[in-house]
């Protein structure tokens, strides 16, 4: 083969990986904007659902078809989270994972193991991977 037709070829061949490369940085690039994206907007809804929590929680006080009414707008702004990829944490006994979890109080129970949660006190949003906001949760006491 001729040595300046090899060199050309090898150049060629450079050029068209290179290429590659960047559709790939660049596809790469563009999914994590995307997700940064929606988590920037996914954060801003959150206060909407603790508002919403906060009124159902007043509205059952108040009357039950109220409280009825603002929890079906409240699920379908948690179903909304759910749909851009945040699904909700709100598992009780369960063992407390620190990745999703965060103690806002710690009880004394001798029939639940330690470290076990007892109950949501602020629903959280997200998986171990991406996380939204952490569930704030109330545990069993580690043992001494």
């Amino acid at each position: 083969m001729n040595p300046r037709l090899a060199e050309l070829e090898d150049r060629w061949r450079r050029a068209a990986a290179d290429l590659d490369n960047a559709h790939k940085r660049a596809a790469r690039d563009l999914a994590l904007a995307q997700d940064a994206e929606r988590a920037r907007a996914a954060s801003v809804f959150l206060p909407v659902v603790d508002g919403l929590t906060d009124a159902v929680t007043y509205a059952r006080q108040v009357d039950d078809g109220l409280a009825e009414g603002v929890g079906s707008i409240r699920e379908h702004a948690v179903a909304a989270l759910e749909r851009l990829g945040y699904p909700r944490i709100d598992d009780v006994d369960v063992p407390f994972d620190p990745r999703i979890h965060e103690v806002v109080s710690v009880v004394e129970r001798a029939d639940v193991p330690p470290r076990t949660v007892t109950a949501v006190a602020r629903l959280g949003f997200g998986t171990p991977e991406r996380l939204l906001r952490p569930a704030g949760v109330v545990v069993t006491a580690a043992e001494e």
